[in-house]
């Protein structure tokens, strides 16, 4: 990457683990954020919102060789995702106005997917016509693969890798998923998130042809219960749980079951990206031994 500028629209924890790797390999990175303080050492640092067209118009004197956008909703509500995805993929359309960099990476999520029977979804798959805020992700893919530009959207799975993460802290709340009905969850380290966006980067640089679409997903779509029971066991929840008789089935089962599915990544690992936690017990105990 060395030589090549990259500007990261919504430069949260992902850009930023995927930039401090270009920066190592001499490529000039800009970050933009409403609150640059975060941003690493290095960085040219902007401030903005890209749901502000204005706040994106340096953009046409920068002219950056890649533009990775990692959008995220305002806020929860409906109106909070079409701000932050639909909104935001528009906004930075327009803003790079006459200007094509030579490709365009924007994150967006395996939740998009209409499945929600357990079954394998692809890159190919059926989109989701009943949930609007998967609808908000999926017009602000199409908006940015219908443009004249050279773009790939990166469709993650549920990142982790935070040791402070929701996950974890139910587990040690005791709250374990139940055995039946079976509901299949996916995943990808976060530190799997930032290597495949330079690697895509680097494809990019060389020449290479992508996919317009990849499912960033580890190797490993597993049921829920088995990866709460792994976890408990792993830091001794279950045990101490179990004694007390503590363990609590958790709050969402009492709720409408939750769709679910299992999504391929065939596509990035032909791409060629190795992945540094293939599946949960790798990434997690990474976390957990991170922790101790």
């Amino acid at each position: 990457m060395k030589g090549n500028s990259i500007l990261f629209v919504g430069c949260g924890d992902l850009g930023c683990r995927a930039g401090e790797g270009l920066l190592a390999s001499g490529a000039e990175v800009t970050g933009l954020r409403r609150d640059i303080s975060r941003l690493p050492e290095g960085f040219n640092r902007v401030a903005g919102d890209y749901t502000r067209a204005a706040d994106l118009a340096f953009i046409a004197e920068l002219q950056p060789d890649f533009v990775v956008a990692t959008f995220n909703p305002s806020d929860r509500s409906v109106d909070g995702y079409r701000q932050g995805f639909s909104q935001g993929a528009a906004n930075l359309l327009a803003a790079l106005g006459a200007h094509r960099p030579r490709g365009v990476l924007t994150v967006s999520s395996t939740r998009v997917y209409a499945e929600r029977d357990g079954g394998w979804v692809d890159e190919s798959s059926s989109l989701s016509r009943d949930d609007p805020r998967a609808q908000a992700m999926i017009a602000a893919e199409q908006t940015l693969l219908a443009s004249h530009h050279a773009v790939s959207v990166l469709r993650f799975a549920g990142i982790y890798g935070y040791p402070r993460g929701r996950l974890l802290e139910r587990i040690r709340r005791g709250e374990l998923q139940p055995a039946l009905p079976v509901r299949y969850s996916n995943r990808i380290h976060r530190d799997d998130c930032a290597g495949f966006i330079c690697h895509l980067l680097g494809l990019m640089v060389s020449g290479s042809a992508l996919s317009p679409i990849y499912n960033g997903v580890d190797d490993l779509p597993a049921p829920q219960a088995e990866v709460d029971a792994w976890l408990a066991a792993t830091t001794g929840v279950a045990a101490a749980a179990a004694a007390s008789r503590t363990i609590a089935q958790p709050a969402e089962q009492k709720l409408k079951p939750v769709g679910h599915k299992r999504c391929s990544n065939r596509l990035l690992r032909e791409s060629g990206y190795v992945l540094k936690y293939p599946d949960y017990r790798a990434g997690y105990g990474a976390v957990l031994a991170a922790t101790a």
